[in-house]
């Protein structure tokens, strides 16, 4: 959690005036040779060490006196009345970060999941902040929670899983329109993590596998359909044209032949079905009158 500067604290200047009196007072007693330099610069030195009030350039502070509140100081250095006045806690006006974490919460589809987030917001408006909120910090740290829960419950878990950025949104424009009237502003809300309990994650892994599995049977079965409704046009070409066939078995025999040392037994019954007998007779005699 975001810790705020003590109002007590004293300022670092404040402790140099104070050193500062405490010698001017030591000098001038002895110079006169008298106490009174001295009782006077104590006096003085502890006014200006509780009256002298520092906040940093990011810093706000309300000042109260006598319980009524006066205005806003800060940032740079600052004067307030010992005991008369009083200042709240310094207020920083940087963007800060809260972690929300939402524990075993059901979903739309009652399923227990563990959520972390993270919150960004920052205070635009010191004096709301200090005025109407006792503890904006822890305000804002509950606040979250509880918004964290309504989402979840109105989301499903792949919702969750999935679409992070818009469950993160609706968050933060909840959590804004509830904290913008303390003077504060929630600038987004980021999903971290979604954790689901160890059982059904394995029964999640498994079903995704199996679906994995059903896909790829189905694109199997769907490329053995094309396959065979091209063979079915094949045949039906080949069937009305035997020369086409007869190139296509030649083919196919050049190309299993081509390579050097390789070896085709081709049934007899298939070279008279190709007409090979005539071809390669042909092609022997052509040869022979050649030589």
């Amino acid at each position: 959690m975001w810790r705020d500067r003590n109002k007590h604290q004293i300022s670092g200047i404040a402790v140099a005036l104070f050193v500062i009196a405490l010698a001017a007072g030591s000098a001038l007693m002895v110079a006169t040779n008298s106490r009174t330099p001295m009782y006077v610069g104590i006096a003085i030195g502890t006014y200006l060490l509780f009256s002298i009030k520092v906040a940093d350039q990011w810093e706000k502070v309300a000042v109260l006196r006598l319980g009524r509140y006066i205005g806003l100081r800060g940032p740079g250095m600052f004067h307030i009345i010992p005991v008369v006045d009083s200042l709240s806690r310094f207020v920083d006006q940087r963007v800060r970060v809260a972690s929300v974490t939402a524990e075993s919460t059901l979903t739309r589809d009652t399923v227990p999941v563990n959520v972390d987030a993270i919150v960004f917001w920052l205070v635009w408006n010191a004096e709301k902040s200090i005025l109407e909120v006792e503890d904006f910090v822890q305000a804002i740290t509950m606040s979250a929670q509880t918004g964290l829960r309504e989402s979840i419950g109105r989301h499903e878990l792949g919702q969750m899983i999935t679409e992070r950025e818009s469950l993160g949104r609706e968050l933060q424009r909840i959590l804004d329109e509830k904290t913008n009237s303390w003077g504060i502003t929630v600038q987004s809300v980021e999903i971290r993590d979604v954790r689901i309990p160890q059982a059904l994650e394995d029964a999640m892994s498994r079903q995704a596998q199996a679906e994995r599995e059903r896909q790829a049977r189905n694109i199997l079965g769907q490329a053995e359909t094309e396959i065979s409704d091209k063979f079915l046009q094949a045949a039906s070409t080949y069937k009305d044209n035997p020369v086409a066939l007869h190139l296509r078995a030649m083919n196919m025999l050049y190309e299993a032949i081509k390579e050097r040392g390789s070896m085709v037994i081709v049934p007899s019954s298939a070279v008279e079905t190709m007409g090979l007998g005539g071809n390669l007779a042909t092609a022997a005699l052509a040869k022979g009158s050649m030589t």
